[in-house]
């Protein structure tokens, strides 16, 4: 792992793999790049493979203040520069992690060739705001535990529990989340209105909705979708945190696409 300084953030990543072409994994709120572990290994022997902790989330600089994904998005574009990395990248993120990747198809469309995004989070419908306000406020208030009973209910479904290993390690890595770096990203979620980003984005996209996804279901995932010219969708087998709770499958998932558009 390493760590670099850019864009006014310090940033903790890794890059792995080789080949020519390029593939970002962008990580879900609440995670960080170990949610990519068991992702990583299907792309390494043939693509340059780049993953991250964004700003707020695992050992990257913690957050406070305003958040945009607009600023998210500039964090990749920088992390490419200072790597060398030039040309367009294809992006993959999970949830809040998804909708950065959008922003940055929609921002940099000359720099990304394909976009795939499992139950993207690109903001909070009017009606469910107030509620997740006020547990955004309970969670920097009294830390993460406040909220992982309901957190691994519905994101890592009981049903995907099979490796208990696997799981234990996501819930655990995910209490140690500083709380307010946590909020600070949740309030950029709350406060995204992302539909004329959607409407921007020119290359292949894939939407990954999660049948056992209780915290964005399928038919949110698919309203994304609808939004982007062309875009792909398909439903799979899978919650929430699809990257690290079934990683073979998604793993599976973008190299299929990727293949299908080449690129």
């Amino acid at each position: 792992m390493h760590f670099i300084e850019l864009n006014g953030v310090a940033l903790r990543y890794e890059l792995s793999g080789t080949g020519d072409r390029t593939l970002v994994l962008v990580h879900e709120m609440g995670g960080s790049l170990e949610s990519w572990d068991e992702v990583v290994p299907h792309f390494a022997p043939s693509r340059r493979v780049l993953r991250y902790d964004t700003r707020g989330a695992g050992m990257s600089q913690k957050a406070r203040g305003e958040l945009t994904f607009s600023t998210m998005a500039a964090d990749i574009a920088a992390l490419l520069d200072a790597l060398g990395i030039t040309g367009k990248a294809a992006l993959a993120g999970v949830a809040v992690g998804g909708a950065i990747a959008l922003q940055f198809a929609a921002q940099y469309p000359e720099r990304a060739s394909a976009v795939i995004v499992g139950s993207p989070a690109t903001g909070i419908a009017a009606a469910r705001r107030p509620a997740a306000l006020e547990r955004l406020a309970k969670i920097e208030a009294g830390g993460m535990a406040v909220a992982v009973e309901d957190a691994m209910q519905n994101g890592y479904a009981p049903e995907l529990r099979g490796d208990a290993g696997r799981f234990e390690r996501f819930r655990a890595r995910w209490l140690g989340n500083d709380p307010s770096s946590y909020a600070t990203i949740w309030g950029m979620l709350a406060n995204a209105d992302m539909q004329q980003t959607l409407g921007k984005i020119r290359c292949p996209a894939l939407v990954i909705g999660g049948s056992l996804d209780r915290v964005r279901p399928p038919a949110t995932a698919q309203e994304t979708a609808q939004a982007i010219a062309g875009a792909r969708y398909i439903e799979v087998n899978t919650g929430h945190y699809m990257a690290v709770a079934t990683p073979d499958l998604i793993a599976n998932c973008i190299d299929d696409f990727l293949k299908s558009v080449n690129a």
